[in-house]
């Protein structure tokens, strides 16, 4: 669990590189309207994650269609079916994007790279001076920094965000992607990319979970039930779960409703900023136990 907003680059950085293993699951493949807000109790943000995650078509940048204006229910493309019947589909063959996920320990905080065919996307950089330790978990893959393509911050404290201008001068062809709210202080020379519930980027979809920063974002696979957290959860280093950190956190109860967003989206892998590697155990029921 984060300890110390603070800590900075001259403190020695202990490093792990460790792949986590992602299993392709059955999800449903319809969610009836009724379905989605008993799950989520949060409205339109919740449905418009399901639509993105959930559907194949995006928009001409990536991004898939948004809340149709004036409704609070997604564009036609993407609406859940009009029943309540959840119709289950078997697990898509395995690919040349299948999912890959390492994780990236810089002793108190994590950072993630995640890999689909020859491009990466990196969830988190930590502090200043963790550049090197991503860019080895990138080569270890056999890709290069050229081949990142994402860099998505779940939120601008500094040991999420510091490590970022370690990687821009490298990693030449990536655009950084952050939250509403968050995004404002971010510095960097690459593109920035403003993403909230209902976009998609790497075919992952966004997650807006704010209480720990008004701008913090998760980004979910449905494919494999991944969720990348940041401070919107963290492990207690025993494979278990908790909420956000209260110390560094100023809206608890926005946090809490953050944490109940994210287990109704029935995640069965959590991989988090603080606390361990990821947990893979009952992740839903874990998260659900904290409301």
């Amino acid at each position: 669990m984060c300890t110390n907003h603070q800590r900075v680059a001259s403190e020695p950085i202990t490093t792990t590189i460790s792949s986590v293993p992602l299993t392709r699951i059955a999800r449903p493949a319809r969610w009836s309207r009724r379905q989605v807000l008993m799950n989520l109790g949060i409205g339109t943000s919740g449905i418009a994650v399901l639509a993105a995650c959930g559907s194949d078509s995006t928009s001409s940048n990536g991004t898939t269609a948004a809340s149709a204006p004036g409704t609070d229910a997604p564009a036609a493309t993407n609406a859940p079916a009009a029943t309540d019947a959840v119709e289950e589909v078997a697990p898509r063959a395995a690919a040349s994007d299948e999912l890959r996920l390492e994780h990236v320990s810089l002793g108190f905080v994590s950072a993630y790279v995640l890999v689909r065919g020859s491009e990466v996307a990196i969830v988190d950089t930590g502090v200043s001076g963790s550049g090197d330790a991503i860019f080895e978990a990138v080569t270890g893959l056999g890709l290069t920094p050229a081949d990142i393509r994402h860099i998505v911050l779940t939120h601008n404290h500094s040991d999420h965000a510091g490590g970022l201008a370690d990687l821009e001068a490298e990693a030449t062809n990536a655009t950084v992607s952050a939250g509403p709210g968050d995004i404002e202080s971010i510095n960097t020379g690459l593109p920035l990319n403003e993403v909230t519930d209902g976009d998609e980027l790497f075919g992952l979809g966004v997650v807006h979970t704010p209480g720990h920063t008004p701008g913090s974002i998760s980004v979910f696979d449905t494919d494999t039930g991944l969720i990348v957290a940041g401070d919107a959860i963290n492990g207690d280093n025993e494979g278990g779960l908790t909420g956000a950190n209260p110390d560094f956190t100023p809206d608890m109860g926005t946090a809490a409703e953050s944490v109940a967003k994210l287990a109704a989206l029935m995640p069965s892998i959590a991989a988090f900023g603080h606390g361990g590697p990821p947990v893979a155990d009952d992740v839903a029921a874990k998260l659900a136990a904290l409301g």
